[in-house]
C-alpha cells in the first residue's frame, strides 16, 4: 500500500511540475522540484504510516534537511534565468513533440528515479522497530561525511567564485584537491548512509538500487560526465584531471 500511494504522490507531483513548465515554456523547474520532491515523501509516508518507528523519524529529518537545502541552491542559481541549456537542446531536437516528450523523458523519468532512490525510506513503512544499533550508527556516520562534504565543497567553489582574483582559475584547494567532485561524492555518501540506516531496521535489500542509482547517475548520467565535459576546455583541467581522482577523495599525484 505505501509503495502505491508513493508511487501515486510522486506522480501528481511530477504531473503538476509538467503543467507549470509547459505553461512558462521552461522545464527547467523539474531540477527545483527534485530535492523538495523526497522531502514530500518523506513526510507523507510518516503522516500515513500508523507504526512510526525511530528509523523512520531520522530518516525524514535527514531527508528533509538534505532536500530543502538542495532546492534552495538550485532556486537561487536557477530562479529568473532563462531554460537550461540541457532542456534547450532537447526542446529543438524534439520539435513538435516536446511536450510528450518532456512529460515522459523529463517529468515522468525523474519521477521513476525518485522512487527508486526514495525506497529506503519507503520500503522502511513495512518493518518494526528492531534495530541492529552497530550497523545504525555507521550509517548515520557515512550521512554526515556525505553531508559535510556536500556543503562544504559548495561553500568552497561559491567563495572561489566570488573573489573575483580567481577569474579564469580552477579551484584546486581544500576538499578539490582530493576529489575533482567533492559535492557528488557527498551526494552519493548520504544515500548510501540513508541504506545503512534502514538495513539496520530489516529493510529489504531491496533498497540497495537507491544508492547504486544515485552513484550511477552521478558517475555515468548527469553528474559528471557532464560536468566534465564542459570542464576540459578550460586552461589547466587535463593537468588537474590527471592528478586528482575524479571521485573518491585521495591524494594527489605528484
Amino acid at each position: 500500500m505505501i509503495l502505491i500511494i508513493s508511487a501515486a504522490s510522486i506522480f501528481l507531483y511530477f504531473s503538476i511540475f509538467f503543467i507549470v513548465g509547459t505553461i512558462i515554456n521552461n522545464n527547467s523547474i523539474v531540477d527545483i522540484g527534485w530535492g523538495i520532491g523526497f522531502v514530500l515523501i518523506a513526510w507523507v509516508i510518516l503522516f500515513i504510516d500508523t507504526k512510526i518507528i525511530l528509523t523512520q523519524w531520522l530518516i525524514t529529518m535527514m531527508v528533509t534537511l538534505w532536500g530543502l537545502r538542495l532546492f534552495y541552491h538550485i532556486l537561487k542559481r536557477n530562479l529568473g534565468k532563462p531554460e537550461d541549456f540541457r532542456y534547450q537542446n532537447f526542446r529543438k531536437a524534439w520539435g513538435k513533440y516536446v511536450t510528450v516528450r518532456a512529460f515522459f523523458q523529463v517529468y515522468m523519468l525523474q519521477g521513476l528515479l525518485m522512487f527508486i532512490i526514495a525506497l529506503p525510506y519507503i520500503l522502511i513503512a513495512d518493518v518494526d522497530n528492531n534495530i541492529n544499533y552497530y550497523l545504525f550508527v555507521f550509517g548515520i556516520v557515512v550521512w554526515i561525511i556525505g553531508f559535510l562534504f556536500e556543503i562544504i565543497g559548495d561553500h568552497q567553489l561559491k567563495c572561489f567564485i566570488k573573489d573575483s582574483s580567481n577569474k579564469g582559475k580552477l579551484l584546486m584547494t581544500g576538499l578539490w584537491k582530493y576529489t575533482r567532485h567533492p559535492n557528488y561524492f557527498g551526494e552519493a555518501m548520504m544515500w548510501w548512509g540513508l541504506f545503512l540506516i534502514a538495513i539496520a531496521s530489516n529493510v529489504s535489500w531491496l533498497a540497495i538500487l537507491s544508492p547504486i542509482t544515485i552513484t550511477c547517475l552521478l558517475l555515468f548520467v548527469s553528474g559528471i560526465p557532464i560536468l566534465e565535459k564542459s570542464m576540459k576546455k578550460k586552461p589547466g583541467y587535463k593537468e588537474y584531471m590527471e592528478k586528482t581522482s575524479v571521485f573518491i577523495p585521495w591524494f594527489s599525484k605528484k
